[in-house]
């Protein structure tokens, strides 16, 4: 089986990203964001996951992290996507529930080509890091978006900011690991085809 890659560049007024993603490769990863929270969450995901990862952004941090962690996601979702290719034999969905110290979170996600995005964080503290914590949502419903992905991440409990996310993060990492694994000859669908 040949190698699943993926390269996005991406430049606007807001942001310089580029990312590289290896999905056969073996955890190692280099994330350079700006928002070194984000480049902890980022590297969790990428080895948890098994993924080779090179992401680079610079981003309008004067403004906040939010502009570059949205777009991070759009530039990460759109390599995973040009990694999965067709998708054919993936075994599609993925599901994971991680604790850490006192918290706990699932993700669950379907790499089906149609994106969607169920977000429940009502515990998550309202600033994590120095910032807002609607930024993480924009990461994931841009993360969905491209990478055609039908994600649900559900924190059901835990008080710090920091260990709830960790859990997400690793929880995603898990989840892609299984979802990507190429386990038959032909698309999981019983329509004979994946939504673009």
């Amino acid at each position: 089986m040949d190698v699943r890659t993926g390269r996005i560049d991406r430049e606007t007024r807001e942001t310089k990203i580029n990312v590289a993603v290896n999905i056969d490769g073996v955890g190692t990863c280099s994330v350079r964001t700006g928002f070194g929270f984000a480049d902890h969450m980022l590297e969790l995901m990428g080895h948890w996951a098994g993924f080779d990862l090179e992401i680079s952004c610079v981003g309008d941090m004067h403004i906040d992290a939010h502009h570059s962690l949205e777009d991070v996601g759009l530039c990460l979702g759109s390599a995973l996507n040009s990694a999965l290719g067709d998708r054919k034999g993936i075994a599609r969905v993925g599901c994971a529930k991680v604790p850490m110290d006192e918290a706990l979170t699932e993700v669950c996600l379907d790499l089906s080509g149609r994106s969607y995005l169920v977000y429940e964080e009502d515990v998550l503290p309202a600033v994590i890091a120095g910032q807002e914590k609607d930024l993480w949502r924009e990461f994931f419903k841009s993360l969905a978006a491209k990478a055609g992905m039908n994600l649900h991440v559900r924190m059901f409990y835990g008080q710090n900011g920091h260990h709830l996310l960790e859990s997400a993060f690793k929880g995603l990492g898990l989840a892609l690991r299984q979802a990507v694994r190429v386990e038959r000859d032909s698309v999981l669908s019983t329509k004979g085809g994946l939504d673009a």
